[in-house]
């Protein structure tokens, strides 16, 4: 590109029209809309691409900062993984009787940062929610590396990693075969279709985007590089009809992965006999935290990033009050499970659940379980207000509490069930030892691999947004202007 860059933002000229972060709502729709200031489609695509073409020597100084920050996450990942291989699961705290600890309290949070990314893509698309179309690249980017650290947590606390072949249904010579009683074998299905769905999926969305930036190329490697990953498309006519039901058949199978993931999850727990675990209310409430929690990450990836790459105009206010309505209702609907987990309890006379939940929020975790319910049920009820709910500085906090409230709720689930079971004499007190290192790997992988894609992949469905814009109409007044007014 011929200008050079900002040092800090990626943004396009601001529109004059256009007051600060929040424009006047729209007279007509009584709102603001979707896409802020006169904006045609030109420049949807140069402020979309602009990031994307931009000169690896000329990267802004930010950017590499953060790419440098989570690339020695990254490296901290691989080298406790490392370490991990050499000594054993020994380095972790877990004891007896916490043997399920840190690593399926991180399994259980990444599988559930991956579902907005399922809701906002294929649920939202399914019921025409045109709002999704500025966002919904993001969050079909974060299910896939959310999965793929969630498959790295469930793969490493088996233990003996070399022998993990066990696990699958092929003959060997010790002739074992997986127990497909098991949730834990049910989790191997699910996940893996969650993650080959929302992969298929993103990359459909994709192709339209990597033909515009293989066209616009004007460097050999770019041309073929998006040149292979346009998979040879035209924009002809045939190309978008059989793209447009390969999303949607795409969407359709994805919707119901957004219910049955993390059920089956849940399973993992409630077809337990142990006290704490054993409800039936696991499912719906797994998935409305997997929700919960999915919306906050998106919006604290999306915040900054808008204003980085310069998309304030694409992804605006009222996406994330969206986003924030959705956080206050998926909240609501935890703190409901939380005080139906006590009603249950005590309604059911049994004295080992009672003491369970009583050991959950007066025990030796008692910190935990008030972290958790300050963050996932206080902070979220500060969006029933319209000026707090489309503030930014407090929807990335809310969304950094909820983010800290989730990961809580699994640490409790786990921990408090089991740390003091029937028999006092094996109750034990979990401290976490070298884990804490592999949870910031984790997230510096997740953020390595993100970074990675806002740099060379299109971070806005082009395509999508520009069907938003009054220019889509072929009956727009614009049309008639442009011609003298006949």
């Amino acid at each position: 590109m011929a200008n050079a860059a900002p040092s800090t933002s990626l943004a396009l000229p601001d529109d004059p029209n256009v007051r600060g972060d929040i424009v006047l709502e729209d007279p007509i729709e009584g709102r603001e809309p979707l896409v802020r200031g006169d904006r045609d489609f030109h420049y949807i695509t140069e402020a979309v691409c602009r990031g994307n073409e931009l000169p690896l020597m000329k990267t802004p100084s930010t950017f590499v900062f953060g790419l440098l920050l989570a690339f020695a996450g990254f490296l901290l990942f691989g080298g406790y993984v490392g370490w991990l291989f050499w000594e054993g699961p020994g380095i972790w705290g877990n004891n007896n009787p916490v043997s399920w600890a840190w690593d399926i309290v991180n399994f259980v949070f990444w599988v559930g940062i991956g579902h907005a990314g399922t809701l906002i893509s294929a649920i939202l698309y399914l019921f025409r929610q045109k709002w999704r179309m500025g966002v919904n690249r993001y969050a079909e980017a974060m299910t896939i590396f959310a999965v793929i650290c969630a498959a790295s947590c469930v793969v490493l606390h088996t233990g003996r990693i070399w022998l993990d072949y066990f696990l699958f249904p092929i003959p060997n010579q010790m002739q074992l075969w997986p127990n497909f009683r098991s949730p834990l074998e049910w989790d191997v299905f699910a996940v893996n279709t969650y993650f080959t769905v929302s992969l298929l999926f993103w990359f459909t969305g994709l192709v339209p985007d990597f033909a515009t930036l293989r066209d616009r190329a004007t460097v050999k490697w770019r041309q073929l590089f998006y040149g292979a990953l346009a998979l040879g498309w035209r924009g002809s006519a045939r190309h978008w009809v059989t793209y447009e039901k390969a999303y949607q058949i795409l969407a359709a199978f994805s919707a119901p992965l957004v219910l049955s993931v993390h059920s089956v999850v849940s399973f993992d727990f409630a077809v337990s006999q142990l006290p704490g675990w054993h409800t039936t209310i696991f499912p719906p409430y797994f998935v409305a935290g997997a929700i919960f929690g999915g919306f906050a990450m998106v919006q604290n990836l999306i915040i900054p990033a808008r204003a980085w790459l310069g998309l304030k105009d694409i992804i605006t206010i009222r996406h994330i009050e969206n986003m924030n309505k959705i956080i206050l209702l998926t909240g609501s609907l935890v703190g409901y499970a939380y005080g139906m987990e006590f009603f249950v309890a005590a309604y059911s006379g049994n004295e080992y659940e009672g003491f369970t939940f009583i050991n959950r929020a007066f025990g030796p975790y008692w910190w935990a379980y008030w972290i958790m319910l300050s963050c996932n049920v206080l902070s979220p009820q500060l969006f029933w207000f319209k000026k707090l709910r489309t503030n930014l500085y407090l929807s990335w906090i809310v969304a950094a509490l909820v983010n800290t409230g989730m990961w809580f709720e699994r640490f409790v689930i786990c921990v408090t069930s089991l740390h003091r079971d029937a028999l006092p004499s094996s109750w034990e007190y979990f401290v976490p030892r070298t884990e804490v290192l592999f949870l910031l790997g984790t997230f510096g992988l997740f953020l390595f691999l993100f970074l990675l894609f806002i740099r060379f992949f299109p971070v806005i469905a082009i395509s999508e947004v520009k069907t938003i814009l009054p220019q889509a109409n072929p009956h727009w007044e614009g049309y008639a202007h442009a011609k003298g007014g006949h």
